[in-house]
C-alpha cells in the first residue's frame, strides 16, 4: 500500500505551531485584561455575558483555590507533565481531528501553565450567566482545553476502533 505524501495539516510542526498560537492568544488576552481592568472588575456587555477580571489560584471551578498556596506548584507540575506528553504524542502523524484535539489541549495547558508560573494565578475574564446564576469565569485557554477534550471524545466515538484515529506512516 502506497503512503500519501505528508500534508502540512498533519505534520507535527503545524500542530505545535497551532498550540503555540493558542497559548500566545490566550496570554495576550490575559495581559490586555490585567493591563486595563482592576482585579474584580465586572463590565456587563449583554444580558448574559460580562467581561471580568478575576484571579483563579485553583483549577477548574476554582478547585483547591483556598488550599493555602501549595496547589500552585501542584498544578504547574501537572500542566508541565501533560504538556510534555501531548507534545510527544503530536510527534507522530495522527488523524486531523485527533491532532486538533491534542493541539487545543496543549495550547490551553501551556497558556494556563505560563500564567500560573509567572503570575501565581490564572486570569479569567469571561463570565456567562443566566438571571442570577453565573457559570464560573474562564478564559481562552479553558475554552481550548474543553474544546480539545470534546474533539477527542467525538473523534473516538466516530472511529470504528481505537486504531482508526491514527494515520499509517
Amino acid at each position: 500500500m502506497r503512503s500519501s505524501p505528508r500534508s502540512p495539516l498533519v505534520a507535527p510542526g503545524f500542530w505545535w505551531m497551532l498550540s503555540l498560537a493558542i497559548a500566545s492568544a490566550d496570554l495576550a488576552l490575559k495581559s490586555a485584561i490585567a493591563g486595563s481592568l482592576p482585579v474584580g472588575t465586572v463590565i456587563p456587555l449583554t444580558p448574559f455575558f460580562n467581561l471580568v477580571h478575576f484571579w483563579n489560584t485553583g483549577a477548574a471551578f476554582s478547585f483547591l483555590a483556598d488550599a493555602g498556596g501549595w496547589q500552585r506548584y501542584f498544578f504547574i507540575v501537572i500542566a508541565l507533565v501533560v504538556s510534555i506528553v501531548l507534545a510527544l504524542i503530536l510527534r507522530k502523524r495522527r488523524a486531523k481531528s485527533e491532532a486538533l484535539g491534542y493541539s487545543l489541549i496543549l495550547g490551553g495547558a501551556v497558556g494556563n501553565l505560563i500564567d500560573r508560573a509567572f503570575r501565581g494565578h490564572v486570569i479569567d475574564y469571561l463570565d456567562f450567566y443566566w438571571l442570577s446564576w453565573h457559570w464560573p469565569a474562564f478564559n481562552l485557554a479553558d475554552i481550548a482545553i474543553v474544546g480539545g477534550a470534546a474533539m477527542l471524545i467525538l473523534s473516538s466515538l466516530l472511529s470504528p476502533n481505537a486504531e482508526a484515529g491514527r494515520v499509517n506512516e
